[in-house]
């Protein structure tokens, strides 16, 4: 890995305000940012990468090889459930695999964003369907995760229908507000969405360092829960996103050339939802332990990320052809 890269990115300032969360919370400080405020921040973010592909979504050229990406972001979604299932079934039980099969096989809208800013700081671009791509990659996962909850679970027997299931993936707030604000942001004239720039792009890294500030304190929080399941879901919290994201960075130079879209495909590979992921198994796996999905996804997968994995992953780019 590129030492000066991965410098460059553990200094980025949204990754420091995350880190200082976590201080935060290890001191004790009396810190608190007001959970109405952090919804709104959460929109917000979701509002702003959402508007700004479909901007650049309305610029590009709706081809096969836009067709074939999609595809492949699928795909992604799809088969990293199964094979993180039955992995970790005989350790962690049923519902708990699928659960934390679901969470990583579905995608980090926070760990898109993040990845979107760390591009930029590198003179990196992407592409605007590569929204459509992570918010199409949300669903996937949760329908394969239950999938396999109601082939393998044998004793629960009230279960949700597959079409409750998809229903609730697409209505979800965050999967809901980042694909309205595609297509709006796909429809919108052009010089008409130029009167909303300075709220969906000038402020938009201030927004997320106060975010990622809200994170790091929920982060630390979490980290007592490993206490009861052991080193176990620690390795494998790094392991998934280790080998989902180096695999992908490598596999997407099958698909395409661009950096930035292979990036994001990678660090879309490597995230683990911690946000609709949850809403979604309370109802597929009501005896899983959200104790156990929700700080892999957030307290180690995510910083893990943000930290090493992108570094890692474009470093793993930049030497794949």
């Amino acid at each position: 890995m590129d030492t000066q890269l991965f410098l460059s990115n553990i200094t980025n300032p949204t990754l420091l305000f995350f880190l200082l969360g976590i201080v935060a919370r290890l001191v004790k400080s009396d810190l608190e940012i007001p959970p109405s405020t952090i919804k709104f921040i959460s929109l917000y973010l979701l509002f702003s990468i959402g508007f700004k592909g479909g901007q650049e979504l309305a610029h590009e050229d709706l081809n096969g090889q836009v067709t074939l990406e999609l595809v492949f972001g699928m795909a992604i979604a799809s088969a990293i459930p199964f094979y993180a299932f039955f992995l970790l079934k005989k350790r962690l039980g049923v519902q708990n695999a699928g659960a934390v099969a679901a969470a990583y096989g579905s995608v980090s809208a926070v760990t898109f964003v993040a990845a979107s800013s760390f591009l930029e700081a590198k003179g990196l671009l992407f592409s605007g369907h590569m929204v459509a791509i992570m918010a199409l990659m949300e669903s996937p996962a949760i329908i394969v995760g239950m999938v396999l909850l109601m082939r393998y679970d044998k004793q629960n027997i009230e279960r949700p229908s597959l079409g409750n299931m998809l229903k609730h993936s697409f209505t979800n707030a965050s999967v809901l507000i980042l694909i309205g604000s595609l297509l709006i942001g796909l429809i919108a004239d052009a010089k008409q969405a130029e009167g909303i720039k300075p709220f969906t792009t000038d402020i938009f890294k201030g927004f997320l360092a106060i975010f990622l500030l809200e994170m790091g304190m929920v982060t630390a929080a979490g980290f007592g829960a490993f206490r009861k399941y052991g080193g176990y879901v620690s390795a494998m919290a790094v392991a998934f996103p280790l080998v989902n994201g180096s695999l992908v960075a490598g596999l997407s130079g099958l698909i395409t050339h661009d950096t930035g879209d292979r990036l994001m495909f990678a660090v879309l590979a490597a995230s683990a939802s911690y946000i609709a992921v949850p809403a979604a198994m309370r109802l597929a796996a009501p005896k899983a332990d959200p104790g156990l999905y929700i700080p892999m996804a957030l307290g180690v997968t995510f910083p893990f990320n943000i930290t090493v994995g992108m570094p890692v992953y474009l470093a793993l780019i930049m030497r794949t052809p």
